[in-house]
C-alpha cells in the first residue's frame, strides 16, 4: 500500500493564541511573516488562516506606510 506523503498542514498560530486582531505596531511579530527582501510570506509557508493571513497582510502594509517596516531590505 502506498502511504500518503502530504504534510500536515500547520495550524494558525494566531489561532492558537486566539488573537482577535493583528495590530500594525506588533513589530516583532510582522518581522516574522517577512523575508529579508521585504516579501509577505503566503499562507502556505506561514500556515495561517485565510482571515489572519488578510488581518496580517494589511497590518504589514499599514506599518509600512508608517515606515515602522521598510518597502525592500536596502
Amino acid at each position: 500500500m502506498k502511504r500518503d506523503k502530504r504534510k500536515k498542514r500547520r495550524q494558525c498560530n494566531f489561532c492558537a493564541d486566539k488573537v482577535e486582531g493583528i495590530d500594525y505596531k506588533e513589530l516583532v511579530k510582522l518581522r516574522r511573516y517577512v523575508t529579508e527582501r521585504g516579501k509577505i510570506l503566503p499562507r502556505r509557508i506561514t500556515g495561517n488562516c485565510a482571515l489572519h493571513q488578510r488581518q496580517l497582510t494589511v497590518a504589514i502594509k499599514r506599518a509600512r506606510i508608517m515606515a515602522l517596516l521598510p518597502y525592500t531590505s536596502e
